[in-house]
């Protein structure tokens, strides 16, 4: 029963929140949290062993010989042969499988086919400008989410609402590389940002966000509209509460109901839903650094495969596999910390 006589304007909405006493956590629900992220790793880990065993054999299914790409059209049959026994392409394929997962396995992923370096050096070159591409979109795109959404739940049903909803959902409608596209069209036909996000290990902090400006808005724009409609939607549901009647009665404005009752208990399907577009940022940059030749790993993997560097392709598409995974982990780890309902044994 929601206890509500007592309560001031004030107080805070988990004391609101049916059956959960104010104060610490109990024990019970840390045990439950400790158990769902061992099932939930377990299944992660379940899910990396088929997604590299998708990935072996999608590269196993590519048609033509490696080998022979590798060497050109002069080469000789016993250039050839040689070759094919370096690589280990003529032994039965669930040992080449068995040696590339155990190698990935303690971070020895081999040696790229194109360059000769090992793959972890090159991927560790790259993957810092990924990491700092996803995460200046999600500084742009989670403030403006909680922001369109917070605003459209207050004015919920006016023109500003529904022009939010249909801008944003005509963005996430068109594809990613349309997108960029359009945003080349746009702001870099007139110099006001580059085509082309190019950048150095000696540009400053200023330059770098100027230069990589159009790639995160690409993708602030595809993932801002499913935010902001979570947002919306979890405020206008959590608005009919008989605690949010209450808090009404009392004279809250209509914005102080939302931010100080609403918002935190809205805060688990908000935070899941952030986390799973955290884990979209990070994987979906691959279409994006390649519109706008961005020095990434999303950029190494598209010429990887342009040059059958099949290590390199494997290696990166293990890697985004589990950033994904440990994202959606930790997307379902917050949303049950941040609700109380789950935290205490009823």
């Amino acid at each position: 029963m929601v206890r509500l006589s007592s309560a001031s304007p004030d107080e805070s909405p988990a004391a609101l929140v049916a059956g959960v006493p104010p104060g610490p956590r109990a024990t019970g629900g840390w045990w439950r949290v400790g158990r769902m992220v061992g099932r939930r790793l377990l299944l992660g880990l379940l899910t990396l062993w088929v997604v590299s065993l998708v990935i072996f054999l999608s590269t196993e299914l590519l048609p033509g010989d490696l080998a022979a790409k590798i060497l050109g059209q002069s080469a000789t049959p016993e250039t050839l042969a040689a070759l094919r026994e370096r690589l280990g392409l003529n032994d039965p394929a669930p040992l080449r499988y068995w040696n590339w997962l155990s190698g990935a396995v303690v971070g020895d992923f081999g040696t790229a086919l194109a360059s000769g370096r090992p793959v972890g050096d090159l991927i560790a070159g790259r993957l810092g400008s990924t990491l700092f591409l996803a995460l200046y979109a999600a500084a742009l795109s989670i403030p403006l989410s909680l922001l369109l959404g917070v605003l459209c739940a207050l004015w919920r049903g006016s023109l500003f609402d529904r022009a939010a909803n249909a801008l944003t959902l005509t963005s996430i409608s068109f594809p990613e590389f349309f997108v960029g596209y359009i945003l080349i069209f746009l702001l870099a036909q007139g110099g006001w940002f580059p085509s082309m996000a190019r950048v150095s290990p000696g540009m400053g902090l200023g330059a770098t966000l100027h230069a990589t400006f159009l790639p995160a808005l690409t993708l602030t724009l595809v993932v801002t509209a499913h935010m902001m409609r979570m947002t919306r939607a979890a405020l206008i549901n959590l608005l009919a509460s008989p605690y949010i009647e209450m808090a009404r009665l009392k004279g809250l404005s209509p914005l102080r109901v939302i931010l100080r009752h609403a918002l935190p208990n809205a805060l688990a399907p908000i935070i899941n839903v952030v986390a799973l577009n955290l884990a979209y940022l990070i994987t979906g940059v691959v279409v994006v650094e390649a519109v706008f030749v961005y020095p990434g790993l999303g950029q190494l993997m598209v010429d990887s495969v342009a040059n059958r560097d099949l290590p390199v392709v494997q290696a990166a598409a293990l890697l985004f596999a589990a950033a994904y995974v440990l994202l959606n982990l930790l997307a379902d780890v917050l949303s049950t910390l941040s609700n109380p309902r789950l935290m205490h044994r009823r």
